[in-house]
């Protein structure tokens, strides 16, 4: 089953104890953070304490009845134009706002989820795989069908070898 619309939505609304994704590429091309990405590399920075959207309300509301989002983004340096994007438009105010984002850097390891693809997973117990082009285009969002076991250990493996964002971009430029 491919999910979009209401029924990815409602993902997010109704999960019980955690939300959880793992990230993998090194660009994710969304036509509707185009403007924002040009402006970026143009020099445009946010303040992430002054950003307040949808997204972020939710997270704080969800961290203040005790549910969790997170997510562990695996990167190599030195860090693309659209990673140093999303760290300081996206992963900056959405930390503020209660996501509890880590990174596992590759770059003089090996990377212990090599070819694992992205999914975000919920409760544990529903797994949806994030399909995308090699470019970062998504092609769609697919419910998993089977034994999401190896996906909690995959999660496991990610935080154990990712530092919490903050602690990742001390002394890196974003």
């Amino acid at each position: 089953m491919f999910l979009a619309g209401e029924k990815w939505a409602a993902r997010f609304e109704d999960f019980q104890q955690e939300a959880w994704r793992l990230e993998t590429l090194p660009q994710y091309l969304m036509p509707q953070e185009e403007d924002e990405f040009e402006a970026f590399k143009a020099g445009t920075r946010i303040d992430p304490h002054a950003v307040s959207n949808e997204y972020t309300d939710r997270l704080r509301r969800q961290a203040a009845e005790g549910r969790a989002q997170g997510r562990v983004h695996i990167v190599t340096r030195p860090l693309t134009d659209y990673l140093q994007f999303e760290f300081a438009q996206y992963y900056a105010p959405h930390a503020l706002a209660g996501e509890q984002i880590r990174i596992l850097d590759v770059t003089d390891r090996d990377n212990p989820l090599a070819g694992v693809q992205d999914f975000w997973m919920f409760d544990r117990a529903e797994v949806v795989l994030m399909n995308y082009r090699p470019d970062g285009q998504q092609i769609n969002r697919e419910v998993y069908e089977g034994d999401v076991a190896r996906f909690i250990e995959y999660q496991r493996i990610a935080v154990a070898e990712s530092v919490p964002l903050e602690e990742y971009v001390k002394g890196i430029d974003v």
